[in-house]
């Protein structure tokens, strides 16, 4: 079997356990290690793939923190930097009673990785690069080593998947941007997971079946688009289907869309990278399992906790 390598940011969620209180007011936090990317390594982990996370933290306790979950996960960690100059990126969330988000985003080092960074890299050891980082695409060096990545991989003829995570808090006053540079990826990668929103976003349309007629137009690329409760949508060969979602009581949705990814790209790997020209029921049975991936870490609080009890007998 191969080896994943997933480029983005890791942080740390800073979550008010204050009900219904803004930031301002708030006065107890519950600390959680997250990041897309480091959230699809540790699911990719956790099912018994071999995967590495390039990202950068802070040389301060959070950093630590969020290295030594990820060791304890097994994935690997020798291209997570820790940068002395700047503090490990820090999201402060509070949820009110109306259902809104007060949101503080104290962005430190996950700006920080270079391409200088990535040149540390042997990319030959690697047959999928998975970039899923909210973040990439706000100014700074991630954004140029992003963009470096994806040509690398082009070069060396790596299975490159893509999941854009838009984040309205982020850029909801510049999404022109965050499409045109996801659009750039869409068109230059072999797996991508777009949620229904960010599918309407980056598509223009009203309904998801229109946007799924747009990237089978404009893509070369095997797509899924999730839905919550209704399942997945798949696009393959010219033609998309809907794969049901696995029924479960939630406890909490975070890492959900994470947890598929990972499912999807470990299973990739076992059976010989399909790429578009794969055959659409094969495709329905990877995305079947991803949806079992994603229904197990509802089940659980915290996605990286959840984490731990995905393992690939979800799959039999």
């Amino acid at each position: 079997m191969g080896k994943i390598l997933c480029i983005g940011e890791a942080l740390i969620d800073m979550i008010c356990t204050d009900k219904g209180m803004p930031l301002s007011g708030g006065e107890n936090f519950l600390k959680k290690a997250g990041g897309a990317p480091a959230n699809v390594a540790a699911a990719i982990a956790a099912l018994g793939g071999t995967v590495d996370l390039t990202a950068k933290v802070g040389a301060d306790p959070f950093g630590q923190h969020i290295a030594d979950l990820l060791t304890g996960l097994k994935v690997g960690t020798d291209y997570l930097f820790r940068d002395k100059d700047h503090f490990t990126t820090l999201a402060f969330v509070s949820l009110m009673e109306n259902g809104e988000r007060d949101f503080y985003f104290n962005r430190g080092a996950d700006a920080q990785l270079s391409v200088a960074d990535l040149n540390n890299i042997d990319l030959n050891q690697y047959s999928i690069v998975h970039f899923g980082s909210a973040t990439a695409f706000l100014p700074g060096p991630l954004q140029q080593a992003y963009l470096y990545l994806l040509h690398e991989a082009q070069k060396r003829h790596l299975f490159i998947s893509f999941d854009p995570n838009f984040r309205e808090l982020l850029f909801g006053q510049n999404k022109s941007a965050f499409c045109t540079q996801s659009w750039h990826f869409l068109n230059n990668c072999h797996f991508f997971k777009v949620s229904d929103y960010e599918a309407l976003l980056l598509t223009g349309t009203n309904h998801v079946e229109a946007a799924a007629d747009v990237f089978l137009k404009e893509t070369h690329a095997v797509f899924a688009i999730t839905l919550g409760s209704e399942g997945t949508l798949l696009g393959c060969n010219g033609q998309h289907t809907i794969v049901r979602s696995i029924p479960v009581m939630p406890v909490d949705t975070t890492g959900a869309g994470d947890a598929f990814v990972g499912a999807v790209l470990f299973q990739l790997l076992q059976m010989g990278l399909p790429a578009g020209e794969g055959a659409m029921h094969r495709w329905i049975q990877l995305v079947a399992n991803g949806n079992k991936a994603g229904a197990r870490t509802c089940q659980y609080m915290g996605a990286m906790e959840a984490f731990r009890h995905l393992s690939n007998k979800i799959f039999e």
